[in-house]
């Protein structure tokens, strides 16, 4: 997930391939057990994708970087569960940049990578798992290619305070591919399970700079379930310090399918 996102203006095609796709998988009758994505918010679940599943995760995206905007339409995370340790991961992103009444857009480099479940919950210790990727340079449009890799990893952390009430937290480092020190990133947010088919979230997150001053912002957001392979999002964030008038919109589809079991 990124820190800013496009005054959705989302057009009524995409509209109805969202009702399509969800009519379709709410018409498989697929096993019981609500699916874990990491939308809406900044903080990556620890949760693995069920093995034999592929699920997808998108969003659409408007966000204000200082007198300039981007467009995301859209970031799509695709996860295939393994099994009950390992997932594997690939993250798309198609960027328009519009700043001073000029535009440019295109893929982001692609980043592969993947989770493993480290160890589950058991007292004050939280079930964590650790998340990592790269971006590959030369998996991207010529207008956003780094000269090197861009690696990034975080520890995913949460801590069951309720039966509807979770609080998820992450840390770890970011490069952006230019050389240089990395990002230290950081994310907190308490979840919350209203009835059967609603989640909504709070969150602060932020990154350390060595050479540059610190970000924070603030965000928080809800979700519906259409199906336990089906769900639908809203969020919306702030920037707290450096650009306080930084924002983002977003709007979001997840559906997860069974590919590789019998």
């Amino acid at each position: 997930m990124r820190m800013i996102s496009k005054a959705i203006s989302i057009p009524k095609k995409t509209i109805l391939l969202f009702s399509f796709v969800a009519l379709l998988l709410q018409t498989k009758g697929q096993q019981t057990g609500r699916m874990d994505t990491d939308r809406p918010d900044q903080t990556e679940s620890v949760s693995i994708t069920k093995k034999g599943y592929l699920q997808a995760e998108i969003g659409f995206n408007k966000e204000k970087y200082g007198s300039g905007y981007v467009w995301v339409h859209p970031t799509a995370l695709w996860k295939l569960g393994l099994n009950s340790q390992i997932e594997l991961r690939l993250i798309t992103e198609s960027n328009t940049l519009e700043s001073g009444g000029s535009k440019v857009s295109g893929l982001v480099p692609i980043q592969i990578g993947g989770k493993i479940a480290l160890w589950k919950e058991k007292g004050i210790r939280p079930q964590t798992s650790l998340i990592f990727h790269t971006g590959i340079p030369a998996l991207g449009s010529a207008n956003f290619k780094t000269p090197h890799l861009s690696p990034n990893f975080r520890f995913t952390l949460q801590h069951t305070l309720t039966d509807r009430i979770a609080l998820g937290y992450n840390l770890g480092a970011e490069w952006d591919g230019n050389g240089g020190s990395p990002d230290w990133i950081y994310t907190l947010a308490p979840g919350i399970n209203l009835g059967e088919r609603w989640y909504a979230y709070a969150e602060i997150f932020g990154s350390i700079r060595s050479l540059g001053t610190p970000l924070h912002a603030v965000d928080g957001g809800f979700a519906y379930y259409l199906s336990d392979n089906c769900k639908i999002d809203f969020s919306g964030g702030k920037g707290l310090n450096n650009e306080p008038a930084n924002y983002y919109i977003a709007l979001g589809f997840s559906f997860r399918i069974n590919v590789l079991n019998p």
